[in-house]
């Protein structure tokens, strides 16, 4: 697996779901999750947090990657993603440019034996070990937050908050249960299977719609996972509640109040409006840079394959007589 402990899996995941700077998690729901057919985005700053997160609550990532920015940038991160330039929003996450590994890593045949084995060698019955891991993780993911990256003064107040959350569940959670991680392992199995992801090809095959189709599932599956080691997301996101700070022409400030992981979270996010819709500013940041990010480079050819090629293509000689 991708990952080099138990516990920096559950928290980069459980972050992940929750670090899209919208406290985000997705319910069980079906293996086919469609857009509605009309997603626009919101025509008040509160609404469209509530908008957002209940998108993400219902595990309808196309629908929110449609929403968070206005049309012609939807357009332009559609172009980006099938060059292979983006994953936006997955880029978002912490873990977003690894997510192709660790499906590949859980969908592989026989993942199930191989990484219950790494499990029990490593981690079963080690809870002072792991409880160590997430305090120290804690430590370092809010230090960096807070000195380090790419985010605003929003983010870092967001982030810190969830983080030092996140630590405290982990050091209380029962992350060395064998049985518990048994059940886990074989439940992200199969959902990752399930999506037919496992190479930065396949993403870029199958398009950012589709692919965001096809993850809604999988994060649903990790969302009971985390339920299992005593996190309800969706216990937490009920206690939303989003209210209108400050606006001034097109630029509002709207906070968020919840609870999550025992804790109290209240951060501010600053939205912007664009053709009377209205945008988190982050998101739109973050867009922005993933679209002008440039092409990857192209794979270099490996010599060894060459040769068989080129050995065929070479013309036939007549022997001489």
């Amino acid at each position: 697996m991708a990952i080099r402990t138990f516990t920096q899996f559950s928290c980069a995941a459980l972050l992940g779901a929750c670090l899209v700077a919208l406290p985000g998690c997705r319910p069980p729901a079906g293996d086919e999750v469609a857009a509605p057919p009309d997603t626009r985005a919101a025509r008040k700053p509160a609404q469209a947090v509530r908008q957002l997160t209940a998108h993400l609550r219902a595990n309808e990532l196309e629908a929110f990657a449609m929403e968070a920015v206005p049309p012609e940038m939807h357009e332009r991160l559609v172009v980006a993603w099938s060059e292979g330039r983006t994953r936006w929003p997955l880029d978002e996450l912490p873990f977003g440019r690894r997510l192709p590994a660790i499906l590949a890593a859980l969908s592989a045949p026989g993942s199930e034996k191989q990484l219950q084995q790494t499990f029990d060698r490593q981690f079963a019955g080690a809870g002072r070990e792991l409880r160590s891991a997430a305090q120290t993780l804690g430590v370092f993911g809010t230090r960096y937050v807070a000195e380090e990256g790419d985010y605003s003064e929003d983010e870092r107040l967001h982030y810190t908050q969830l983080i030092a959350a996140a630590s405290q569940w982990g050091m209380e959670a029962p992350l060395g249960d064998r049985n518990r991680a048994g059940h886990s392992i074989a439940q992200l199995a199969a959902a990752a299977r399930r999506t037919g992801l496992a190479s930065a090809a396949d993403f870029r095959e199958a398009g950012m719609a589709a692919s965001l189709r096809k993850l809604g599932p999988f994060a649903a599956a990790f969302k009971v996972v985390l339920l299992r080691y005593g996190l309800d997301l969706n216990a937490d996101l009920a206690t939303l509640d989003a209210s209108l700070q400050q606006q001034t022409g097109d630029q509002a400030r709207v906070r968020m109040r919840y609870r999550f992981a025992g804790a109290d979270i209240d951060t501010v996010v600053s939205l912007r409006r664009i053709d009377e819709r209205w945008y988190v500013e982050d998101f739109l940041r973050h867009a922005e840079a993933a679209i002008a990010r440039p092409l990857p480079p192209a794979p270099v050819p490996d010599p060894a394959d060459a040769a068989p090629a080129q050995a065929q293509a070479a013309p036939a000689t007549t022997p001489r007589r």
